[in-house]
């Protein structure tokens, strides 16, 4: 078997591999484990639900020429994603989330929001990428992200295309040593990060699909790919963006979520303020010395509505 960034395979031997093991991609039931010597697994998980998500540590053993999940180990974190029906895990124990967006197209601001307040739940680091930072619409992008440089999340600038060289610079110590959940709309310019920092990503991608017997749906799925041979730096990339899902949370825990919105509920007369509409709100107050911005501000409220109408 090749190293981490070479083309990966289903190892067919099996015998004496038994054991722990990290999930590096998943289709339906079938999962890939990867060993602590690198070898890659396919295996299965028992009964008709799969409860195993790129990133789990998990036990398993030998089961005919493949192998079977026993066990999964406790989760540092966990990340959502959901469509209309429904809410579904996708990602655990990352150290870190890297949301992409970019100058050109508009991205949709509350996708950027959503990912941020699951980052804050699952206590996960977030830092924004601004792609395409080599077009002329640049201070438009800025004066979009100026509400989340104020509330502290970090914004790097880089021009994925026309300056490869220098975005390879900015990300490596950015990426070291962590695994790196990427998030990003169509267009932002994802792929290119992922093949600038993961040049055999793609090959990875096709041996996994194979192995899963995955086909094209495998561009649908989270991946797991290493950035080294010595396997301390990670990127998983996951599409979907607009996906990315909440209703684990109650509206009540919103505000608890967005770093601006909490600092100034503090400050609300009732301590079960919902920062709608009672009087003595902290949070609207701020908003009308233009403390919290209006769009932020916006995105609370939709947000809230969204949870508050969410059945469990």
């Amino acid at each position: 078997m090749t190293g981490p960034q070479g083309s990966e395979r289903v190892d067919s031997h099996v015998d004496d591999l038994a054991g722990n093991g990290r999930v590096v991609a998943t289709h339906g039931r079938q999962c890939m484990v990867e060993t602590a010597e690198g070898r890659r697994v396919l295996c299965h998980t028992r009964g008709k639900k799969s409860d195993c998500v790129v990133g789990d540590r998990v036990h398993w053993q030998i089961a005919g020429d493949a192998g079977v999940i026993d066990k999964v180990a406790e989760r540092r974190n966990l990340l959502f994603r959901q469509d209309e029906w429904k809410t579904k895990s996708f990602a655990a124990n990352i150290d870190q989330l890297l949301v992409l967006v970019a100058v050109e197209p508009m991205y949709a601001e509350t996708q950027l929001a959503r990912a941020l307040i699951a980052a804050e739940h699952a206590g996960i680091s977030t830092q924004i990428i601004l792609n395409k930072t080599d077009l002329p619409t640049l201070a438009a992008a800025h004066e979009r992200l100026a509400p989340y440089r104020v509330i502290g999340i970090p914004v790097l600038e880089l021009s994925l295309k026309s300056r490869p060289d220098e975005a390879r610079a900015l990300l490596t110590p950015l990426l070291a040593g962590r695994a790196t959940l990427v998030l990003g709309p169509s267009g932002m310019g994802k792929s290119t990060l992922i093949n600038l920092m993961v040049p055999a990503a793609a090959a990875q991608v096709g041996e996994i699909s194979i192995a899963l017997n995955a086909g094209r749906h495998t561009t649908t799925s989270t991946n797991w790919y290493w950035m080294d041979d010595t396997r301390h730096s990670a990127l998983i990339d996951s599409p979907g963006f607009q996906e990315f899902g909440l209703r684990q949370l109650q509206a009540t825990d919103l505000a608890r979520l967005m770093t601006d919105i909490r600092q100034h509920a503090e400050h609300c007369r009732f301590y079960n303020c919902s920062h709608l509409h009672e009087p003595g709100c902290g949070v609207r107050e701020a908003l009308a010395r233009r403390e919290i911005s209006p769009s932020r501000y916006r995105i609370y409220n939709e947000l809230h509505a969204e949870l508050s109408s969410t059945k469990w």
